[in-house]
């Protein structure tokens, strides 16, 4: 099936208004986990194929807002993890669930097109954006957060202040405020006094994109290189690691290099 461009429909298969179609292919994504364990799949392959069902890139489910795409392009599927598992509680083993929600520590070991072909290309794309774009620029900023207290530390300084904006300012070239106030201009988020997590995956996706508009390939990949290090070595020394795999698509670009993947130019899945 063709993706369509629109109001309705995003290039990454996920619709941005809850219309009565919608909202059955989502019914029918419940009911597909739901019949798929219950007829002894494993829960992790069952959801992985509700995930490649579903179509909505927001909702409101328990009291509890769920946006699953950030950005309009980097989709969070451990968040859509989380909320279809609501679906099946008692079903699954809670730690391996934990594991993955919370580390991305999966219960069986799927080769990279395995899993795509689960989720579908597009969705798998999309989550491409989001493991650069949130979860990578996230861990490359604490690694500078290290780098520059260690440095301090060298000196006999202590304490925090100061710090984020020296870190801001080595990675983009700004202090934080004046990034999140650019931020709020160009995206409309009001001005809070703090960001609330959907609003922090945001900032941090248009953080990522700024940095790649910002430099040249070779200050990119070295950044990005960066976290990605940062990021393996807190998986590896996670104590969920035990008997359990990293994302099944990880290193996905040992390099560095970073493209977004979302565009208006998606083939048919």
């Amino acid at each position: 099936m063709a993706l369509r461009l629109g109001k309705n429909t995003d290039v990454v298969g996920l619709s941005t208004l809850a219309t009565e179609e919608i909202v059955s292919q989502n019914d029918e994504a419940i009911r597909h986990l739901r019949q798929a364990v219950s007829a002894g799949k494993h829960w992790y392959i069952a959801l992985l194929e509700a995930i490649g069902l579903w179509t909505t890139a927001e909702e409101t489910c328990q009291g509890r807002h769920f946006q699953y795409l950030v950005g309009g392009e980097a989709f969070d599927w451990l968040l859509l993890a989380q909320r279809l598992l609501l679906e099946i509680e008692g079903q699954f083993p809670p730690d391996d669930a934990e594991a993955l929600l919370f580390e991305g520590k999966t219960p069986l070991s799927l080769s990279v097109a395995e899993f795509r072909r689960l989720v579908g290309v597009a969705k798998y794309r999309a989550h491409l954006n989001f493991l650069y774009g949130v979860v990578v620029e996230e861990a490359l900023h604490l690694a500078v957060v290290e780098e520059v207290r260690k440095e301090r530390r060298s000196i006999g300084l202590g304490g925090e202040s100061g710090v984020d904006d020296e870190v801001y300012m080595r990675i983009y070239g700004q202090s934080g405020q004046e990034l999140l106030d650019s931020f709020r201009v160009e995206t409309g988020h009001p001005r809070h006094r703090h960001l609330d997590l959907e609003e922090l995956k945001e900032f941090t996706y248009w953080l990522f994109k700024q940095r790649l508009k910002q430099w040249d390939p070779s200050r990119i990949a070295s950044d990005t290189r960066k976290g990605l290090d940062a990021l393996q070595r807190h998986w590896t020394s996670s104590k969920l690691n035990e008997g359990r795999t990293n994302w099944p698509f990880w290193p996905p670009s040992p390099s560095g290099q970073v493209a977004l993947e979302a565009a208006p130019a998606y083939p048919a899945e």
